[in-house]
């Protein structure tokens, strides 16, 4: 039997179209080589998909080339010089490494950079001409993603995680493997449909009617009504013509049956937009429930408007500022973006009392920096924190105590995903009444069972919540929440 030829890569990136920080080549790590920059790292999200075909090739099944991977921390539009200095490295490598029979990329799905709205489409597309019909093209792809149509032609196989938080990132690269083989293999004839909900909504799989929705794209699969089904969320903080949520649903051969899934899959997921309040709680309002509940354990506070993970800069000050002027302790807060406090906490060491400077370091969206005295409580040159399974790097970090208030700085961006993002610098959490975390969404899995309850903060940042706030110009209108209503669901493409 012949040894199935096979190439891995991934190119990854969340962009924020309105937030303050571009990204340039110097914002990427991974392993690639391109003009003005080299890394010989990990990049910043799972590899589950090259792990995937690690094993593969052990047992015998594939023979694998590695191609480049390169990723960056979610921020605003990415370069021309970056993303086409990092799609020429990929296209290169692919070329080098013909012929292959199947070839599986790590993508994001809402990269956009300066020229290109839909920079997977482009990559999956050249990707398409370089290799020819026959070869089997898979991608793993985020649930916020900007789905489209080229993206759709262009792959064969195109599964988004089903999690949120995204704890399932493993299994969703097992799946594109096992298809991805079937298809080559002549097993499976994916074809696909494309579905757009004319909503933009936000599913966290912690509610209990959006738990039920992923069932039901779990047994459609389940009962072989679709090889694949997922629900992309699309990314609140992007803009374009392929904007919003959509529904994608792979048949093996059977469109009309795809289409009919995947416009079911729309509405249901339109009602649920529709019928999910648009914001969070003030600040003040989170205080006043916390005081008022004679019940013990913290209650975490999500300041999802500066949460790294969709590309704020995470040093906003704004919850800190009110939290001292308030005079409320017995709280810890994290992460906070800021190398340069991070520098001095270090050099002054464990146990120094010290007047420092804190964030607002950004632009206006990071507000005023927060001067105070402080006692470094803890170190780490390398921290990290746990996210389903693998370690996170947080860069040198350091804890902080003062007024009552604990708070971790980092030297990396990333937004709060595990416990030990304070446990692991010595900050205890059974004894806080808040505990008030830079996330939307990542942050549940770990916080919640520590949680009396779970609040989501609406306040001032680069992620605001009121998406009217946004100057929005290439997006397909009408489409709620913007509009009163948004337009029915419609196909938008598909393949086969």
């Amino acid at each position: 039997m012949m040894t199935l030829r096979a190439f891995v890569t991934g190119l990854a990136q969340e962009t924020n179209v309105f937030a303050p920080l571009p990204t340039g080549l110097r914002s990427f790590s991974g392993r690639f080589s391109v003009p003005g920059r080299s890394d010989d790292t990990a990049p910043p999200f799972p590899e589950s998909l090259l792990l995937g075909g690690r094993r593969r090739a052990a047992e015998g099944v594939v023979e694998l080339v590695e191609g480049p991977t390169a990723g960056a921390h979610p921020g605003g539009l990415v370069t021309r010089v970056a993303y086409e200095a990092l799609r020429e490295a990929i296209l290169s490598a692919l070329s080098a490494a013909l012929p292959v029979d199947m070839v599986a990329v790590h993508l994001h799905g809402a990269m956009m950079a300066d020229g290109y709205d839909d920079c997977e489409g482009d990559l999956l597309a050249r990707i398409r001409a370089l290799v020819g019909a026959d070869c089997a093209i898979g991608a793993m792809i985020d649930p916020h993603a900007h789905v489209s149509p080229a993206m759709v032609r262009a792959a064969d196989i195109l599964i988004a995680y089903k999690e949120y938080p995204h704890t399932d990132f493993r299994e969703r690269a097992e799946e594109v493997w096992d298809l991805l083989l079937a298809t080559r293999a002549g097993h499976i004839r994916p074809v696909a449909a494309l579905w757009d909900s004319g909503t933009i909504g936000i599913f966290h799989t912690s509610r209990p009617e959006v738990r039920a929705l992923v069932a039901e794209m779990q047994a459609m699969e389940r009962s072989g009504q679709a090889i694949s089904v997922s629900l992309i969320h699309s990314f609140p903080w992007g803009d374009g013509a392929d904007f919003g949520t959509r529904a994608l649903v792979i048949t093996d051969n059977n469109r009309p049956a795809a289409d009919r899934l995947a416009q079911a899959l729309a509405t249901r997921a339109r009602t649920i937009a529709m019928d999910t309040p648009n914001g969070g709680v003030s600040l003040e309002r989170a205080l006043a429930l916390r005081a008022a509940d004679t019940g013990t354990g913290p209650y975490v506070l999500a300041d999802s408007a500066d949460n790294p993970g969709g590309g704020a800069a995470g040093d906003s000050t704004f919850v800190l500022a009110s939290l001292l002027a308030r005079g409320v302790g017995r709280t810890c807060i994290g992460p906070l973006w800021d190398p340069q406090a991070v520098a001095i906490a270090m050099e002054a060491g464990l146990g120094a009392r010290l007047a420092l400077r804190i964030g607002g370091k950004t632009g206006p969206l990071s507000g005023a920096p927060v001067d105070m005295v402080v006692t470094v409580v803890g170190l780490d040159p390398a921290a990290t924190q746990d996210f389903a399974g693998e370690a996170f790097p947080l860069g040198a970090a350091v804890a902080l105590h003062g007024h009552g208030i604990d708070i971790v700085l980092v030297s990396e961006r990333d937004q709060a995903r595990g416990p030990d993002l304070f446990t692991g610098l010595g900050v205890t959490l059974h004894d806080k009444d808040l505990i008030v975390v830079k996330s939307s969404q990542h942050f549940h899995a770990g916080f919640a069972p520590l949680a009396r309850q779970v609040l989501y903060l609406d306040g001032p940042g680069s992620l605001q919540t009121d998406l009217a706030a946004y100057p929005y110009r290439k997006i397909i209108r009408p489409r709620w929440p913007l509009d009163a209503m948004g337009r029915e669901p419609w196909m938008v493409g598909g393949r086969g």
